[in-house]
């Protein structure tokens, strides 16, 4: 319990910290930008901190039942952006717009390589490292650092889903149990 407390502290201070920055005068109109895509960017790593000790479960997306780790990210982003991403990883992984490691900002996703194929593991980065994730392995939602080993030898990219949450190909609609896209839609290739 102390460590979910300290985390949410220091996420906060995080975003605190990154929203008194002056924002990018370079950045779209209509993007967020600046300190609104570092407020949603937190709000996103909050409300997937609000589910550390949830318990793993294949195919998972709701926090009674349990969560995988594609499901604790359409959670969270159909909460916090009201958009519906596509149920796997590595289709998520079109979404949004590709962030360079060194540019992580609290919110970004980050892809992993854990079953063999590119982006089959996703979380929240948290800063500092750190990212929040829902894996089968010790089987809960929990906190990692990215420097591990293990995750630093399968990291394969991140996303940004919150500075233009217009931008993503699937807005929550009156029904959200669509797992694929529709058909005769391409997912966009720009990884």
């Amino acid at each position: 319990m102390l460590a979910r407390a300290l985390a949410l502290c220091a996420v906060a201070v995080l975003a605190r910290a990154a929203a008194a920055q002056p924002s990018d005068a370079a950045a779209p109109a209509a993007s967020l930008g600046g300190p609104a895509a570092v407020a949603v960017g937190a709000d996103l790593a909050l409300q997937a901190l609000a589910y550390l000790g949830v318990p793993y479960r294949y195919g998972g997306e709701d926090p009674l039942r349990g969560f995988d780790c594609s499901g604790l990210v359409r959670h969270v982003a159909r909460s916090v952006l009201q958009v519906d991403l596509p149920r796997r990883s590595e289709a998520i992984a079109l979404q949004g717009r590709a962030v360079h490691r060194n540019e992580l900002q609290v919110g970004d996703l980050v892809f992993f390589n854990t079953r063999g194929r590119r982006n089959s593991h996703v979380g929240f980065y948290l800063g500092e490292g750190r990212f929040v994730h829902a894996p089968a392995r010790n089987g809960q939602v929990r906190i990692e650092s990215i420097e591990d080993a293990y995750w630093r030898q399968r990291y394969n990219g991140a996303r940004r889903l919150h500075d233009d949450p217009a931008a993503i190909e699937r807005p929550v609609e009156a029904s959200t149990t669509a797992v694929e896209a529709p058909a005769g839609e391409t997912p966009r290739s720009d990884t």
